[in-house]
């Protein structure tokens, strides 16, 4: 019986592509301790698609899988017995079709968006399958004007979201992201969120380091400001250190 779900980004916060090895082997040991005496159960809540994830957890050469993925900061995945990767059709089907949706009746505003964003900047704007919508800034501190643009922009439009992770962003439903995903994991597992835990470094990452999706949310000492002062308000754990040293301490913080 689950008794705790714990929620990891990938990138800058669990894996540090600068690191040898990209994620402290002192963080699986603590994990499997988790599992056996606490009931735990975790996995990696990130922006990358599916392929990416596998080639991550390939390249940063996990000992064991995680329990389940979020990719794309919405579909949720868990691996079967012979280490393939199921979707979770009854949440990802809807997901999906919510979405193919919504960008067709948001169409002439994310093209109006578009022009606006070129005009101005020197973005790289992408579409390509069920990403219609999605863009590449040159700098941090340019996406940071395109972001304070796109609050004005799409205004007349609650439910057109955004997920940005440095100077990439793709629109979204807004009931679609890492925090929702993770409550409905933690209901698939019998859990609520006094029982949930969540840890994050940039923007992408807001909507699950939340009190009302995670008791227990933290972020490591390289995360972005403005994950800092989010944590700070509603009284996480700021780690004194950086990714995968930062999850061990946080764990620590919150569990051992």
């Amino acid at each position: 019986m689950s008794r705790l779900i714990l929620s990891f980004d990938f990138d800058g916060t669990l894996h540090d592509p600068a690191a040898t090895p990209p994620v402290d082997p002192g963080f699986f040991e603590l994990i499997r301790r988790l599992r056996g005496e606490r009931g735990a159960v975790w996995g990696i809540n990130t922006g990358r698609p599916m392929a990416h994830i596998i080639e991550g957890l390939t390249e940063s050469r996990f000992p064991f899988t995680p329990d389940w993925v979020v990719a794309r900061e919405r579909e949720i995945w868990f691996p079967n017995r012979f280490g393939r990767w199921i979707g979770k059709d009854d949440w990802n089907k809807p997901c999906q079709k919510e979405h193919r949706r919504f960008f067709k009746k948001t169409r002439k505003l994310l093209k109006s968006i578009r022009h606006e964003i070129e005009e101005h900047t020197g973005v790289t704007w992408i579409e390509q399958g069920d990403e219609p919508a999605a863009m590449v800034a040159r700098t941090e501190e340019e996406m940071d004007w395109i972001v304070d643009r796109l609050r004005t922009l799409t205004a007349a439009e609650p439910l057109l979201h955004w997920q940005r992770n440095s100077i990439w962003l793709r629109f979204s439903h807004r009931d679609y992201h890492k925090g929702s995903s993770l409550r409905q994991l933690a209901g698939y597992y019998g859990l609520g969120q006094s029982h949930s835990f969540a840890m994050g470094d940039s923007h992408n990452d807001l909507d699950m380091l939340h009190p009302d999706i995670a008791s227990m949310i933290a972020c490591p000492a390289n995360a972005v400001p403005e994950i800092r002062a989010h944590v700070t308000t509603h009284r996480g754990l700021l780690c004194e250190e950086p990714h995968s040293q930062g999850c061990i301490e946080a764990l620590e913080h919150f569990l051992a």
